[in-house]
């Protein structure tokens, strides 16, 4: 029950961080959940985002899993709200300001320099995702070979992943 306060403290804070997605928001949530709390280790985390990419819906839902590691069902509700909730109201009242800003001569500078921002943030993620996973040259063909896939063909990245498992499972058995 003590884990509850920093579980909201720490998830409210990142879900303000995935500007471009949940992969943005992934360096400091490693950070915080693995390095500073200790919540689980770092190849936990990556699996549940894995499994994250799998599963439908939001992808980010995996962090339900953190705070039910950390501090049971409560804990695992208190993430969700604690996630969700400050980027839902914040969407909301830019979305409210953006629309009155229509003809304000800033707004198109400001969404360009956004887009960079938020390419940014995602690279972020997956290079810290990809130190955590990559860790030899199994790991690495895989990793290459889902990159040349995704940019040669139009396919669901949730059949990648499972592929992924079982080219793994059959290399580390």
């Amino acid at each position: 029950m003590s884990q509850i306060p920093a579980l909201i403290r720490v998830f409210a804070y990142v879900s303000l961080l995935a500007v471009g997605g949940g992969m943005a928001a992934f360096p400091e949530m490693e950070y915080l959940s693995v390095d500073v709390h200790h919540w689980l280790t770092k190849a936990q985390l990556i699996h549940l985002y894995s499994i994250g990419q799998m599963a439908p819906g939001p992808n980010m839902m995996m962090i339900v899993a953190v705070g039910d590691w950390a501090a049971g069902a409560v804990g695992a509700l208190a993430v969700l709200i604690a996630f969700f909730l400050p980027t839902a109201l914040l969407t909301y009242a830019a979305g409210r300001g953006w629309k009155r800003l229509e003809s304000w001569p800033w707004r198109d500078s400001i969404q360009r320099g956004l887009a960079p921002v938020s390419i940014g943030l995602l690279l972020a993620g997956c290079f810290t995702m990809a130190k955590g996973a990559i860790f030899g040259v199994e790991t690495a063909a895989i990793a290459a070979g889902v990159l040349l896939i995704l940019l040669q063909y139009k396919i669901n990245p949730a059949v990648l992943v499972a592929a992924s498992a079982v080219v793994g499972f059959i290399s580390f058995r």
